[in-house]
């Protein structure tokens, strides 16, 4: 892979790394690419372009309208909408592309761009290579009719909206709920939806202004989701990111229930149900050693994959499996969906516990978790973490002294620059101890000063 292309698109700092010139200039690239190995198929091309509420993808986004309407691509512009809204539109559109700008859960300086292929899936590696190899090439320039055009999609939001209570196996009637939308794209639209399939709901860090998106909210900052399903007596709590493709819950007592959890728990009904194709759930090596023992007494297999949700849809697509996520909420049901999505996840954990008359506290309790620990450690080489000898011993010996009562993984993060360390260990202290060594080692060895 390039050195521009992460796990989950281009990410980084808006204006500074991610500029106005590399957005157009990644979307001229996309269109030449795609349309050279024929994704256009001797048609004029279409593109459909979403974005968060992030205050730079608003001049992000005109970058990229420009560079695919300049190639010659007629654009549907649909406004903000989650990730996986944008996803399922390039398909239900009939759009050869589709573009959404987001950095997702990072913080608001921060912004990204996205590409999706026809069918609203995610461009293979080699082809983001290939873009990435193009950039700022010569290029013949369409000119009069055949350059493209842009219009707007009053109706995105609600043909999205749509697609999702229609894939609902059960309604929400008596299911009281809290939604953080982390200011992002689930503010305009994920309320309506629950409210909708029949829940009662509160939606709190609904109010996006451009600049508050994951502010101390949202995915990655719970207490106040809990504060509030404590204070409304609701059933449950729901947490989305900024681009609402991932989806945590909060118990009615407030505990968290991360994505292993939810994974399990649809994994379970599915299979009752006989709807989890080859008894399979994909799940990726930071899933909890308590998820891989909750799906082993429940005969279901798991299929472990690297982390990102990229890799996840790689083995689902490959096994033809329907369920798969991560512990950060990323949860896909290829049945309905090209990617993971957060609303979609949070609609179908909540008709589990209405449908099943359990509460959610109840449900997640099949998934015993070994206490874990996870450091970001910055300031370092992530690409040296596999070559360090000292790292290797480092981990090598962390096991050793585990056994087979935890694990250590370490790995560069795809989207930030950190290494991850994460322990697994029979206690928390004993987790905190070791991962904090492992840690030291990585900072010692590693260093980039």
């Amino acid at each position: 892979m390039g050195q521009l292309f992460g796990t989950d698109g281009v990410r980084g700092l808006a204006n500074r790394d991610l500029t106005a010139e590399l957005a157009l200039d990644l979307a001229v690239a996309a269109a030449h690419v795609l349309g050279d190995i024929g994704a256009f198929e001797g048609h004029r091309p279409i593109a459909v372009v979403g974005r968060d509420g992030r205050a730079s993808g608003e001049f992000l986004e005109a970058a990229v309208v420009a560079g695919l309407a300049s190639a010659g691509v007629d654009v549907i512009l649909v406004g903000v909408l989650p990730t996986p809204g944008v996803a399922f539109l390039t398909d239900a559109l009939n759009a050869d592309i589709g573009v959404m700008l987001s950095a997702s859960h990072n913080p608001m300086p921060d912004n990204g761009i996205k590409f999706f292929a026809r069918g609203g899936t995610k461009l293979d590696d080699a082809i983001e290579d290939a873009i990435e190899e193009r950039l700022r090439e010569p290029w013949d320039r369409p000119t009069g009719a055949a350059v493209g055009r842009v219009r707007a999609q009053p109706l995105a939001g609600e043909l999205y909206e749509r697609h999702l209570l229609s894939t609902l196996p059960h309604d929400l009637e008596g299911i009281s709920v809290v939604v953080d939308c982390a200011n992002g794209a689930a503010s305009t639209i994920a309320a309506e939806i629950y409210a909708s399939a029949g829940a009662k709901v509160v939606a709190i860090h609904a109010s996006p202004d451009g600049l508050n998106i994951n502010e101390a909210c949202g995915s990655t900052h719970m207490d106040d989701l809990v504060a509030s399903v404590r204070e409304h007596g609701a059933d449950v709590g729901i947490a989305h990111d900024g681009d609402a493709d991932r989806c945590l819950a909060v118990d009615g007592d407030g505990n968290l229930i991360d994505g292993d959890h939810i994974l399990a728990i649809l994994a379970v009904a599915m299979h009752r149900a006989g709807r989890l194709t080859g008894d399979t759930v994909v799940a990726t090596v930071m899933a909890n050693l308590g998820f891989k023992l909750a799906m082993k007494a429940a005969s279901i297999n798991v299929v472990e994959t690297g982390v990102g949700d990229r890799y996840v849809l790689e083995a689902m697509r490959d096994g033809g499996f329907v369920l798969g996520g991560e512990q950060s909420g990323h949860v896909v049901m290829s049945e309905y969906a090209t990617t993971g999505d957060g609303i979609l996840t949070a609609l179908h954990l909540m008709a589990e516990v209405a449908a099943s008359g359990e509460s959610l506290a109840t449900l997640a309790s099949h998934v015993t978790k070994l206490p874990q620990v996870l450091i970001n450690v910055t300031g370092v080489d992530r690409t040296a973490v596999d070559s360090s000898a000292v790292v290797r011993e480092a981990v090598a010996a962390a096991q050793e002294t585990l056994g087979d009562h935890g694990r250590v993984l370490l790995r560069p993060s795809g989207t930030e620059p950190v290494i991850r360390v994460m322990v697994e260990a029979p206690t928390q202290t004993q987790a905190a101890e070791i991962g904090e060594s492992l840690a030291a080692v990585v900072r010692d060895s590693l260093s980039l000063d």
